[in-house]
């Protein structure tokens, strides 16, 4: 029956992140011991007095109906406080929708702007369900790549380049998903130059990493100068927080914005859960020193991976400055052999090791850049030593494929 589907969903492309990950619990499930850096989610419990506020609000008795749709007002508040805080976004909290994941509120934002062939400019490498989102909403991503040399930032004459009078809005993510990359305030200046010429250019800026800082400097696009109430900040719990289960994340938006996905979120699933809601509350107002400790180790983390990766020959990799990814460019074994398997693409290169090392990575052509495998090092250190030892194992059996020359 799937020529009943819709057209739209039938071209759908499923997440590369989740393939990966089922790949991985089906091999490990057969006996197999499979080491899993394919998925983007901490390694760490959800700190212990998040829990107690979730384990008090349902000791209250209080909060087991549907809670508004745009999400607490309490939580709405506390929400434009910390962006005025930390991130020097004047925010109103009529501007603020909590959604289910920060995933919905992206959603929700490119479903309340995009009418048939929009186009969304689109950073590239970029986090998977992007373009994705996009084209659900009957848009068209305009994707712009940048180079492994400059950290992959998108130039300002890219951007400029790629704008057009269909051009909708421009979405990128920092700490980005999957580089790791942080973008300085130097480049937003430069980006926020190049759309002062372009007014009709909304910016989506997915900041969900937010937490997960190596550098100390974070800058939000919104809080530049021009900028206010053209920017769509993206955020949530789940990644600095360790609460990806939980299922809360937010937007702030102009009014008319915030309105218009408050209503259809209002039409699809309401609000998130509401004892989720207390539990964000609890966290976005507590202190931040569990935050503190999985920083420092993903700190050390990254350090062990970058160390262990230049120990492989012919792969290339930039300098993380935050989030938990590495994405290295493995363009050199393609074409390689091992006798019985040849590397074609990326997407055969990460098969490989998944069979072969028994390790799990995700193609980088999900994300926009088919020469680079994204690596998750939310895993502990013993773990991504063995796992970055096999896949120099298993690299080391890839041959260059080389002609023959013709018998005299």
């Amino acid at each position: 029956m799937n020529h009943l589907l819709a057209d739209r969903i039938s071209a759908l492309q499923s997440s590369a992140t989740i393939e990966m990950h089922q790949k991985a619990t089906d091999l490990r499930a057969q006996g197999h011991d499979v080491i899993n850096l394919s998925v983007g989610e901490p390694d760490f419990a959800t700190p212990l007095p998040i829990q107690q506020a979730a384990k008090q609000a349902i000791d209250a008795g209080i909060y087991f109906s549907y809670a508004p749709v745009a999400g607490y007002a309490d939580l709405r508040a506390a929400i434009a406080d910390k962006l005025r805080r930390e991130n020097n976004i004047r925010c109103d909290p009529s501007q603020v929708v909590v959604s289910n994941g920060a995933k919905q509120a992206i959603a929700n934002v490119f479903s309340c702007l995009l009418n048939p062939g929009d186009e969304v400019v689109v950073y590239t490498p970029y986090w998977v369900s992007y373009v994705a989102i996009i084209q659900c909403a009957g848009g068209k991503p305009v994707l712009v790549r940048g180079k492994l040399s400059d950290n992959f930032e998108v130039t300002p004459d890219q951007l400029n380049q790629a704008i057009t009078p269909r051009t909708k809005a421009v979405i990128f993510s920092s700490p980005c998903n999957p580089t790791g990359h942080i973008f300085p305030k130097h480049a937003l200046k430069a980006m926020a130059r190049v759309l002062e010429k372009h007014p009709h250019v909304l910016v989506i800026a997915d900041e969900i990493y937010e937490y997960i800082n190596f550098i100390g400097e974070h800058t939000s696009i919104g809080a530049l100068p021009g900028m206010q109430d053209r920017v769509i900040t993206i955020n949530g719990f789940s990644k600095g927080f360790a609460m990806t289960g939980w299922r809360v994340g937010y937007m702030a938006a102009p009014v008319w914005l915030a309105k218009a996905c408050e209503k259809i979120q209002g039409q699809t699933t309401g609000a998130p859960s509401s004892v989720a809601q207390r539990a964000a509350l609890a966290a976005i107002q507590g202190e931040r020193e569990n935050v503190q400790l999985m920083v420092d180790a993903y700190r050390r983390r990254l350090n062990l991976c970058l160390g262990l990766l230049r120990d492989i020959p012919g792969i290339r990799s930039n300098t993380p400055s935050g989030a938990f990814f590495l994405f290295p460019d493995v363009s050199d074994y393609l074409g390689r052999t091992d006798g019985q398997t040849t590397i074609h693409s990326v997407d055969t290169l990460c098969e490989y090791l998944l069979q072969e090392a028994h390790v799990s990575l995700v193609t980088g052509s999900a994300f926009g850049a088919p020469d680079c495998v994204r690596i998750s090092y939310a895993a502990d250190e013993g773990r991504l030593r063995t796992a970055l030892q096999r896949i120099k194992i298993a690299l080391a059996k890839l041959e260059v494929i080389t002609k023959r020359l013709p018998s005299s």
